[in-house]
């Protein structure tokens, strides 16, 4: 699945742009309904709130539909999963679908057991997925490829593997936009594909910075639905820009998490314009 990038110029998601829509986030403050990673769910909700969004963590049968019912987009993460959590899920993806509202998927550990790939599918073949996320060994296994992934983390890519065209082919089949996360980030519909290279390696020393990531989509989406790839491209720019600034405080994860929410929380559109570094890309031959 070899192919070859061409640089489209001034089209990359302007400064400005990105931070109208963080001013959307923080002027129409979205409800964010997750059902989410047990093992990161603290971290997931505070960063909604430091963006200026408001959180709810509803796992429950019986009240999951109700919720997603006055949400403003879903967030789902099979990080801790259990087959009770995706019914669970399957609810409030339903309610989600009848009024029309973003659900995101973080598709975390597939390709580690034939129980999460296997669940991640029921989603996506029983309900309407409006964004997946994950790294790349957990979009190539989604994709159809036969890769493994170590846990939660990401294995090395299939030789001859272009896991921008292979994100894309998965954007086209389940008709929906696919975010890619790593070194640089991969965001397309399969028509459009912006890559954003913000972001610092510390990140990957930190539990939970991943799902936030995952969380952050669903907020800049819940705040504007109708251009949730752009969104999508925002929230990651507006997120990863907020940890580079707080790795030049932080002494180490620990302060550095503490640090990034303040980041987040203040981050201004000055920030945005210096340090922001995204493109939009044409695949050749897609």
């Amino acid at each position: 699945m070899e192919s070859k990038t061409r640089k489209m110029k001034n089209k990359g998601l302007a400064a400005v742009d990105t931070f109208s829509f963080l001013q959307a986030v923080r002027v129409e403050c979205p409800l964010v309904h997750h059902i989410s990673n047990w093992v990161t769910i603290y971290d997931c909700a505070q960063v909604v709130k430091s963006f200026g969004a408001s959180p709810v963590m509803a796992h429950a049968s019986e009240e999951a539909g109700e919720m997603a019912a006055i949400a403003a987009s879903l967030v789902l993460n099979i990080g801790t999963l259990s087959t009770d959590l995706i019914e669970s899920m399957k609810i409030a993806t339903f309610s989600a679908n009848k009024r029309n509202i973003p659900v995101i998927l973080d598709i975390c550990g597939a390709g580690a057991s034939s129980f999460r790939d296997r669940k991640c599918r029921e989603l996506l073949d029983e309900r309407r997925i409006d964004i997946i996320k994950g790294n790349a060994s957990e979009i190539e296994r989604i994709a159809g490829l036969d890769v493994h992934t170590k846990g939660v983390d990401s294995a090395p890519l299939e030789p001859g593997n272009d896991i921008r065209q292979v994100a894309a082919s998965l954007a086209r089949a389940r008709h929906c936009t696919v975010v890619v996360t790593g070194k640089e980030d991969i965001i397309t519909d399969a028509n459009r594909t912006f890559i954003v290279r913000n972001g610092h390696e510390i990140m990957s020393s930190v539990v939970g910075t991943g799902c936030m990531a995952t969380s952050v989509i669903g907020t800049f989406a819940g705040a504007v639905p109708e251009r949730i790839t752009e969104a999508a491209v925002a929230g990651l720019i507006c997120y990863e820009v907020a940890a580079e600034l707080a790795v030049r405080q932080a002494g180490g994860p620990a302060s550095f998490k503490q640090t990034m929410l303040d980041c987040i929380f203040n981050l201004s559109m000055e920030e945005l314009l210096s340090l922001q570094r995204v493109e939009e890309c044409s695949l050749e031959g897609s």
